[in-house]
């Protein structure tokens, strides 16, 4: 799936549009490396978002082409979260 679509559905970033401008800025990292929106996302990838005022690491547990809110967290598990000093 690719990875803009994988933040839409699991729900860590609301809007696809959204996702796709942080990826091509550079904010998103797909196992350590700078990854563009149309990255191939695999189960057991490690993913770091920049946005907003905070950091977070997730790792893909899954991947699902839809899914209802209340299991979008079931597609990760957040590895950390830590806010960015400016």
């Amino acid at each position: 799936m690719r990875l803009d679509k994988y933040l839409k559905v699991s729900r860590l970033i609301k809007r696809r549009t959204v996702a796709k401008e942080l990826a091509d800025q550079g904010r998103v990292l797909v196992n350590g490396r700078a990854a563009k929106a149309g990255t191939e996302i695999q189960i057991g990838d490690e993913l770091s978002i920049r946005y907003g005022q905070k950091n977070v690491v997730v790792k893909v547990t899954n991947i699902q082409e839809t899914v209802k809110k209340e299991e979008a967290e079931l597609l990760y598990e957040v590895i950390n979260e830590e806010p960015i000093n400016s």
